[in-house]
């Protein structure tokens, strides 16, 4: 029997009807020599089979060099294939896997980040007690983002055009930080934009692509204690006037700064490349939007 390493071996599994060509490319070109296994329409109860069927072939020892990233639009069937992922590994059979539904956790990574380190740089200082508005904030990128915030120390507001929908989501979020400090808040038109952002130190909009969320002038007159705004949205309109995807640091009304959605996906790539070389380097682990955020401040201090 050859003596030589097993070859690193990358599962991916999609809820989707395609597997996102995005993540298997990465790791394409991060480690040229791994073998990637693509796995659409994954519906939690299949979870389980392809787990066991990936455990067990290599080995105690080769299982190590098995590797799994649980992907899609669906975040809570992602959140359900993960359990059980959870559930079915045991010791010595476990592996190292990467959540990142649909870049979500990534990006709201990089974004938070990029937030952080503008607020450092201008003398604002960390999240402790800032108010934060997330716009469009119960899509998957909104709630890790909310997660992170109040990890920080910070009051957070997610708005939704739904009461329903936002209480619903600062609820989960509460719950996930076993503490109250996020706050659903309607918002859709300028107005109500107005009120959600009155008393926020920092904005971050995460709505959908091609959505204007926040105009300018709602900004200028409501937005008085705001001092740092990021959009995730890089398809135009994007999600707050007057902030280009390519601004770093832009200051688009006195004393505020912003930062756009390319130059956060920027730092949201070299956090996923950084959490698949964790996960290759590591014989087991779940790698979600905590190992993520985490990954992000490092990067930020460099």
């Amino acid at each position: 029997m050859s003596s030589q390493q097993p070859k690193i071996v990358f599962l991916f599994l999609d809820t989707d009807k395609h597997v996102s060509p995005f993540e298997p490319l990465m790791v394409a070109d991060l480690f040229p020599d791994a073998h990637i296994l693509l796995y659409s329409n994954v519906e939690p109860a299949d979870a389980q089979r392809i787990v066991q069927d990936a455990m067990f072939p290599r080995g105690p020892k080769g299982v190590r060099y098995t590797k799994m990233f649980v992907g899609g639009y669906d975040v809570e069937k992602v959140e359900k294939i993960v359990e059980v992922i959870k559930k079915t590994m045991f010791p010595p059979f476990e592996f190292a896997v990467v959540v990142d539904p649909r870049g979500s956790n990534t990006t709201a990574a990089a974004a938070v980040a990029k937030m952080y380190q503008i607020c450092v740089k201008h003398g604002f200082g960390d999240f402790k007690n800032k108010n934060v508005a997330i716009l469009a904030g119960t899509g998957p990128v909104g709630v890790a983002a909310a997660v992170m915030f109040g990890m920080e120390g910070a009051k957070v507001f997610v708005t939704s055009r739904s009461m329903e929908k936002a209480v619903a989501v600062a609820n989960r979020v509460n719950k996930e930080l076993g503490a109250e400090v996020v706050t659903g808040v309607k918002a859709h038109t300028q107005d109500e934009m107005c009120k959600a952002i009155e008393n926020a130190d920092l904005v971050l909009a995460t709505g959908a692509a091609g959505v204007r969320l926040l105009n300018l002038e709602t900004l200028r007159n409501c937005g008085k204690r705001v001092k740092v705004v990021a959009d995730v949205n890089a398809v135009p309109p994007t999600g707050v006037e007057g902030l280009d995807p390519n601004d770093d640091d832009k200051e688009i009304l006195p004393g505020v700064y912003g930062v756009g959605a390319l130059r956060i996906g920027t730092l949201k790539n070299k956090v996923l490349a950084e959490l698949f070389k964790r996960a290759v380097e590591s014989a087991k682990g779940i790698f979600e939007y905590k190992e993520a955020w985490s990954v992000a401040k490092q990067l930020i201090a460099k």
